[in-house]
This record gives structure tokens, C-alpha cells and sequence, in this order.
């Protein structure tokens, strides 16, 4: 059995992941700072795509990055680089479907941290960078692995987006999600049963992982 589908899926998802870890964190300290008006539009732009069908985000992501459209075509003709049917592409959308989740959660977190504390370290002189890295960050670190986890686990089963974004190209484009489709529409049914079981094996894990990290500490 060619686990090539496995190996991208798990290569998409990380990379997804440490993109939205990474932006995810950022808007979340940023969003915290606003004035409340301007964090309900700001927190309702980010979390949109929770709610968004994922094949409205693929198309998008065509119309926007696709060689026919303006990005798209600036970096096909300097840098001879498509998006659209490439694992790239497949990056791009799971980021944009992960990123919610590790926004949503670690916003939360930054929420229930105690304000004053923060506060505190900023009429003591300290700035904005290490109240962010040394004071909230290592004390919401439980929020922040569950849902960098989180967006993992659902980066791993998407369909809809990377498949419009992507496709299925055998050693190329192919994932887990879009490997069960593809056997099952050539009424390969032990090849698409195969993959099902994979997924579920490996959801299976993650969700473990993401009760782990969500588990409250207790405190003596």
C-alpha cells in the first residue's frame, strides 16, 4: 500500500500548523488589546472560516491564487510558481481552516489570564514583548497546545478545501481524505476502507491529545 497520502497529509498539516500557531497567537494578543467594538468585527473577519463550507474557502482560494487571477498570475510569471493542483495549495487551505481553532482557543486563554498581573509588568517598566513571551505565553501554554492540537487533528481530515484547491494527484496532491473519495469513486472499496481506518486511527489519537492538553490543572 503506497502510504505516500499518509506522509502528505501528515507534511500539510504541520506546515499548516506552525503557520497558524504562529498567526494564530499574534492576532489573538492583538485582538486582546482592542477596544471592544473593534475586536467583535476583528474576532468575527478571523473566525469566519469555522463557518464557512470548506469548499467556499477553496474557492477563494482559486479566484485569488489561481494563474488566472492577478496574485496568481504575478507569481507564476516571476517566480514560475503555481498554487492551484500543487501540495502547496493544500497548505495555504488548511491554514485558513486551522487557523480559527488556535485563534478561538488561545484567545480564550488570554482572556481567562488575570489582566492585572499584565498590567502590573507594564508600570514596571516592562515591555510589550516580554510581558507577551515571558509572562502570558508560558502561563496559557495549556490553551496554546490544545489548540495547536486542535488545528492539527483538523488540518489532517480535510477534504473540501485542498480538494478543490489541490485535487487528487497520485504521489503528487493525494491525501488521506481525498485518497477514501477518489477509491471509492473507482469502486475500489478495500483501498478507500484502508484509508478510512488510517483516519480514524489517527483521529483517534489526536483526539486523546487534545483532552489531555484541555484538561484543567488541579491545584492543591
Amino acid at each position: 500500500m503506497d502510504l505516500f497520502p499518509l506522509y502528505n497529509s501528515l507534511r500539510i498539516s504541520a506546515i499548516a500548523t506552525v503557520l497558524a500557531f504562529t498567526l494564530g497567537i499574534l492576532a489573538a494578543y492583538a485582538v486582546l488589546k482592542m477596544p471592544r467594538i473593534l475586536k467583535g468585527i476583528c474576532d468575527t473577519v478571523l473566525t469566519i472560516p469555522m463557518v464557512l463550507p470548506p469548499t467556499v474557502v477553496g474557492y477563494f482560494i482559486l479566484v485569488y491564487l489561481s494563474p488566472k487571477s492577478a496574485v496568481g498570475g504575478w507569481l507564476y510569471k516571476w517566480f514560475s510558481a503555481m498554487i492551484t493542483m500543487r501540495w502547496q495549495g493544500s497548505v495555504i487551505a488548511v491554514t485558513v481552516i486551522a487557523f480559527p481553532f488556535v485563534y478561538r482557543t488561545v484567545r480564550g486563554a488570554f482572556e481567562a489570564f488575570d489582566q492585572n498581573l499584565l498590567d502590573a509588568g507594564r508600570t514596571l517598566g516592562l515591555s510589550e514583548w516580554y510581558i507577551f513571551g515571558r509572562i502570558l505565553l508560558p502561563n496559557c501554554k495549556q490553551g496554546i497546545l490544545a489548540g495547536t492540537v486542535l488545528a492539527f487533528a483538523r488540518g489532517l481530515g480535510e477534504y473540501g478545501a485542498t480538494s478543490m484547491v489541490s485535487g487528487y494527484i497520485a504521489g503528487k496532491t493525494a491525501t488521506i481524505s481525498t485518497s477514501v473519495a477518489y477509491f471509492w469513486q473507482i469502486n475500489q472499496e478495500d483501498a478507500a476502507f484502508w484509508w478510512v481506518m488510517v483516519n480514524l486511527a489517527v483521529s483517534f489519537v489526536f483526539m486523546i491529545l487534545i483532552n489531555i492538553f484541555s484538561k484543567p490543572k488541579v491545584r492543591g
